[in-house]
């Protein structure tokens, strides 16, 4: 996999590139700032890219705002963002975009090279992988959705669910029902709260957080796929 990594630490930039081809990846392009990243992308073309959020030349936002403006010019780039901070503004817009496989994970949470090279590789196959104290600050902004009025009880229980992380033979399983019902009951919710379709599987993540952020229950697993 070819990776593409801005990070202005030396000493992390370095290390991820040592871990990251140890891994048996390519890292094509390592920048200190977002200066350039949108010429570095198109002269490498990743496979991925792993930014920080926090960059020179303010050390605030530069790095999730590259990373919007790569979602925005090419939606199908898996996206990393490794950071200290949660930047909720910009990452409620990150995760709402269309696109490839996401991820946000924060650099003191990351405890494990295996597992963290392990979602990395998930993320670029197109999975979204988000720390849940990313996911509880980001759902601590939101408020009671109104769009979840619209759902029929057995809707609502479907999507409670999918929140937990469940997949659609597991909620048929447990609801006893077939797994054709569930894609019915699925594609509904998906409609009443105005997901439109999307190729990445980033609707799932989106309702599942609407539910969270409805009913104020904490995340169930460590991240939301």
């Amino acid at each position: 996999m070819r990776i593409l990594i801005c990070e202005d630490s030396v000493l992390l930039r370095e290390g991820l590139i040592r871990l990251l081809e140890d891994a048996g990846h390519q890292v094509v392009a390592a920048l200190p700032d977002a200066d350039g990243i949108d010429d570095a992308v198109a002269d490498t073309e990743p496979d991925l890219c792993v930014l920080d959020v926090r960059l020179p030349p303010t050390r605030t936002d530069e790095g999730i705002r590259a990373a919007l403006r790569i979602r925005a010019q090419r939606p199908e780039l898996p996206i990393l963002v490794l950071s200290q901070y949660v930047e909720e503004r910009y990452a409620a817009d990150l995760i709402a975009g269309r696109g490839g496989g996401l991820g946000y994970l924060l650099k003191d949470r990351v405890a494990d090279v295996a597992e963290f090279v392990q979602t990395v590789e998930q993320i670029a196959g197109g999975d979204t992988v988000f720390d849940p104290e990313v996911v509880a600050q980001l759902l601590s902004r939101r408020t009671r959705d109104e769009r979840m009025q619209r759902l029929t009880d057995r809707e609502s229980t479907v999507l409670a669910l999918i929140a937990e992380g469940k997949s659609n033979q597991a909620i048929a399983q447990t609801l006893y029902i077939t797994e054709g019902s569930v894609e019915k009951h699925i594609t509904s919710v998906f409609s009443k709260l105005d997901l439109e379709p999307d190729e990445s599987g980033n609707r799932r993540v989106l309702a599942a957080l609407a539910h969270i952020a409805h009913s104020g229950d904490a995340p169930q697993t460590g991240d939301v796929r």
